[in-house]
């Protein structure tokens, strides 16, 4: 029989804006041998989000700390059981962990989140997972939509947006899209109920969005900044809340040059905030899992059964192989996919 080995992405080297396939390097290493109290993991499923973008840069103090050069990328997963010396697992359970970009990895359970016998288990990682859960926290503790007031949905076909609109629609609030393409415009009310959508790509973007919404905009879930969100801050009303969860359209500027000087968006927003009363509130979702995981939990067994009875809608884009990990990565960077962008690591 073959020995079985560790295949692992790390970071090779510091992207200057947009990352490249050179800034990832893969390794083969042996597979870690499990110790007192650990389990060992076998990755399923890799789950790919904007904010490892981050990650890659060498910054300051952050809610996550930047990685190292020749450092594992981080990342959820969905995980087997292999060996478990932990009283709590069990070999051949599958979990929800955060193993990062590699075939293996060890725990010492506190980070796993049993996932029991799940009909499509790569859900934990985006509907019924973070970015669903970054959803239903930044609309619950900020946005706080109330039935007939306009959300606006800053990315509205990426994990998080599509949950943000199905959610608000459930709490009977009128849900505007925005995305850049036609198709994926018109995903967002054919796929995933949207009442409206408009193409940030569009020359008449902003005029298209004030069409979409002709009484102002009371909830804009911010993952985007940008011209988006020029477009969006002459619309909100007095009182709006705005939950911001990222700013994709700037992850790339770091260390990028030759790029002209982005505008200063301050004075603008600044006045905004002020005369219309917004509430503009960052989060991390990572501050909201409760205790044990507990208020997480609660959310992720909702979830799976709304899923399941065909109350809201979950797309994914798979990308198959851990090779393959650094290309999906830039692609989702670059709004090529609709939907959860998973990595199939091994068969389940």
């Amino acid at each position: 029989m073959t020995t079985p080995v560790n295949r692992r992405i790390v970071l090779a080297a510091r992207p200057a804006g947009r990352p490249l396939p050179g800034d990832f390097r893969l390794e083969t290493v042996a597979v870690p041998s499990v110790g007192a109290g650990q389990v060992l993991l076998r990755t399923l499923y890799l789950s790919l989000d904007p904010y490892m973008r981050n990650l890659m840069e060498e910054i300051g103090p952050g809610y996550a700390p930047p990685l190292a050069l020749g450092e594992v990328l981080v990342g959820g997963t969905v995980s087997r059981v292999v060996e478990s010396r932990h009283p709590d697992f069990r070999a051949g359970e599958l979990v929800l962990a955060h193993a990062g970009w590699q075939d293996y990895a060890l725990s010492d359970g506190q980070d796993l989140v049993p996932l029991g016998d799940v009909g499509r288990p790569s859900l934990a990682l985006g509907a019924a997972g973070m970015p669903g859960f970054t959803a239903q926290v930044g609309l619950a503790e900020i946005g706080r939509p109330r039935a007939g007031e306009t959300v606006v949905v800053g990315a509205a076909t990426g994990a998080v947006g599509a949950m943000v609109g199905q959610l608000a629609r459930r709490a009977g609030a009128r849900v505007v899209g925005i995305a850049g393409g036609a198709d994926k415009v018109r995903h967002l009310v054919e796929t995933f109920g949207f009442d409206a959508a408009v193409d940030r790509r569009d020359p008449r973007f902003a005029e298209r969005l004030r069409e979409a919404a002709p009484a102002g905009i009371d909830v804009y879930f911010e993952s985007v900044g940008g011209e988006v969100l020029d477009a969006v801050l002459p619309l909100l009303n007095i009182g709006a809340r705005v939950p911001v969860s990222g700013f994709i359209a700037h992850y790339n500027e770091a260390g990028a040059e030759g790029d002209a000087a982005a505008p200063d968006r301050r004075p603008a927003l600044l006045a905004t905030l002020l005369q219309k009363r917004v509430r503009m509130e960052g989060f991390i979702v990572l501050d909201h899992y409760g205790d044990g995981l507990s208020r997480f939990k609660a959310f992720q067994r909702e979830m799976t059964a709304a899923i399941a009875a065909g109350e809201v809608r979950a797309l994914e884009h798979v990308v198959d192989g851990l090779e393959r990990a650094p290309q999906g990565l830039i692609d989702l960077l670059d709004g090529r996919h609709l939907g959860k962008v998973v990595v199939a690591v091994a068969a389940p």
